[in-house]
C-alpha cells in the first residue's frame, strides 16, 4: 500500500483535542469490549523468551526485534508480535471458566512493516482470549462474537458523535458476514486484496471468514500462522475456517481498514493437522505446543483489536501517525505536512 493523500483532508480535531478524544475513545471501547465479551483486564509482557513457541508468528515470515539478556547468561529474548499464545496460556494459569476471559493492552515492534497510511513500526491493540466449550467451536459461535465486538465498535462511535458531533457515525447497523472462497467466486479475476476493496467498499463492514488455508484457486486468502487461529476445520456452511478479519470501509482513505484479526484457537488435532500443511511439525518440541498437544489449555477464541487502527478510523484520520508516536521516513512526514496530515 503506498501512502494515499486524500484530496482536501482537514482533521476533524485539533492535536490537542485529539489526545483527549484518544483517551476519552480507548476508555469507553475497552469498557464496552470487557462487558459484551465477560473480560477482565490483566498485565501483559513486552518481551518473552526466544524458543518457547510463545510468540506470535503471525504470517511466518516477519522478524522479531530480539536482545540478549546479560544475568541470564545471555539467554535471547524478543518483543512480542502479538499476544496470541501468551493469553491462551493466562487463561489456563488463571482456571478462567468457560464463556468468561480476559484482554490486554499489546504493545509490540514490528520492524518489517511498510509505513504508510495503516502501517507503523509501533503495533498497539488490545488482544484478548476466551475460554469456550467443545460445542461453543462452531461459525455460529464465532458470529455472535464478531457481533458483540461490532456492537462494542458502534456504541464508541456514537458516543464520541454525541461529544463531537461534527465528526458524523459512519458505520452501518450490522456487520456482513462472507467467506474467503465466496469472495473468490464472486471476483474471481480480483487479487484477494481487491476483493477485500470490493466488498468492504459495499457492505460498509464485512467479517471475512475462512483466512490462512488454501482456496479453490490453490492460494489463501492471506496468510496466518498454523499453531494458533483454526482455518481448516469445516463450518456449518460447507466451507473452511472458524477465523477471519473484521474489515470496514474507510471514506476518508477510500480503502478497505482491518481492525482485528481473530477466531476460534486450534484444538490438538488441528494443531498437529495445521503445522503438517505447514511443513512445521519441528513446533510440537516447544513448550506452548506440547501443553497444547498434552491438552493442558483450555478451548479459546480471541483475537487482537488494533488501538490506533480504531483511534484513526473514528476520529476520522488520514494517518497512523496522527494518533501515535512513531518513526516514519523523513520525506513520508513532509508529504503529509503538505497537506495537513501532521505525524506526532
Amino acid at each position: 500500500m503506498a501512502l494515499i493523500i486524500p484530496k482536501h483532508y482537514t482533521p476533524k480535531l485539533l492535536p490537542e483535542t485529539t489526545e483527549q478524544a484518544i483517551k476519552r475513545l480507548k476508555e469507553s471501547f475497552q469498557q464496552a469490549l470487557a462487558k459484551n465479551l465477560n473480560l477482565r483486564r490483566v498485565t501483559a509482557p513486552l518481551f518473552v523468551l526466544s524458543g518457547t513457541g510463545i510468540n506470535d508468528d503471525l504470517n511466518g515470515v516477519e522478524r522479531a526485534v530480539k536482545f540478549s539478556i546479560k544475568c541470564m547468561d545471555d539467554r535471547s529474548a524478543e518483543v512480542v508480535h502479538s499476544l496470541a499464545k501468551w493469553k491462551r496460556l493466562k487463561l489456563g494459569a488463571y482456571h478462567i471458566a468457560p464463556g468468561y476471559g480476559l484482554y490486554t493492552d499489546m504493545n509490540a515492534i514490528r520492524s518489517d512493516e511498510d509505513l504508510d497510511n495503516l502501517h507503523s513500526l509501533y503495533v498497539d491493540q488490545w488482544d484478548w482470549e476466551k475460554t469456550i466449550t467443545e460445542g461453543d467451536r462452531t461459525l455460529t459461535y464465532l458470529k455472535e462474537t464478531v457481533r458483540k465486538i461490532y456492537k462494542a465498535l458502534k456504541d464508541t462511535e456514537m458516543g464520541l458523535y454525541e461529544i463531537y458531533p461534527h465528526i458524523t457515525p459512519t458505520l452501518p447497523d450490522d456487520i456482513t458476514f462472507i467467506h474467503s472462497e465466496e469472495l473468490l467466486q464472486r471476483y474471481p479475476g480480483l487479487s484477494p486484496k481487491a476483493r477485500e476493496y470490493e466488498a468492504a467498499r459495499k457492505y460498509g463492514a464485512i467479517f471475512i471468514i475462512g483466512i490462512g488455508g488454501k482456496l479453490s484457486d490453490g492460494e489463501p486468502h492471506d496468510g496466518r500462522a498454523p499453531d494458533y487461529d483454526d482455518w481448516t476445520t469445516q463450518n456449518e456452511d460447507g466451507y473452511f475456517g472458524l477465523n477471519g478479519d473484521i474489515i470496514l470501509w474507510n471514506n476518508i482513505l477510500e480503502c478497505p481498514f482491518e481492525i482485528s484479526s481473530m477466531g476460534i484457537r486450534v484444538n490438538e488435532t488441528v494443531l498437529r493437522k495445521q503445522l503438517e500443511i505447514c511443513g512445521c511439525t519441528q513446533r510440537m518440541n516447544f513448550e506452548f505446543h506440547k501443553a497444547l498437544l498434552r491438552g493442558d489449555l483450555p478451548l479459546s477464541i480471541g483475537g487482537g483489536i488494533g488501538q490506533s487502527r480504531l483511534c484513526m478510523y473514528l476520529l476520522q484520520k488520514a494517518h497512523i501517525g496522527e494518533v501515535q508516536a512513531s518513526i516514519w521516513p523523513e520525506e513520508q512526514i513532509a508529504e503529509c505536512a503538505r497537506h495537513n496530515i501532521i505525524l506526532l
